[in-house]
């Protein structure tokens, strides 16, 4: 594989890393500020309004993850595969 195809795939995965922390961050913004603590006893929109935003942040939150520790999963299997076709061990008898 040459250089210029390492860069590209390196590129997408540093891409897609950076999107996951940023969906979980905004993910955390989501269940932690934005639904925070629930009241003790809410009227019905308050309620309803608490449970979207507690949604919308779990959802977010799980993408996120997911998509970072993949892509950092990716990332680092493709730098070891790379290393070690770069670096043959000789086996010299």
């Amino acid at each position: 594989m040459n250089q210029k195809a390492r860069n590209l795939l390196c590129s997408i995965c540093n891409a897609f890393l950076i999107a996951g922390l940023i969906i979980l961050l905004i993910g955390i913004y989501y269940a932690m500020i934005k639904a925070g603590i629930p009241y003790q006893d809410p009227p019905l929109e308050l309620q309803i309004q608490y449970q979207i935003n507690a949604g919308i942040g779990s959802v977010l939150t799980g993408t996120g993850f997911q998509i970072t520790i993949f892509s950092g999963v990716i990332r680092l299997a493709l730098h070891f595969i790379w290393k070690k076709q770069n670096n043959p061990v000789s086996r010299a008898g």
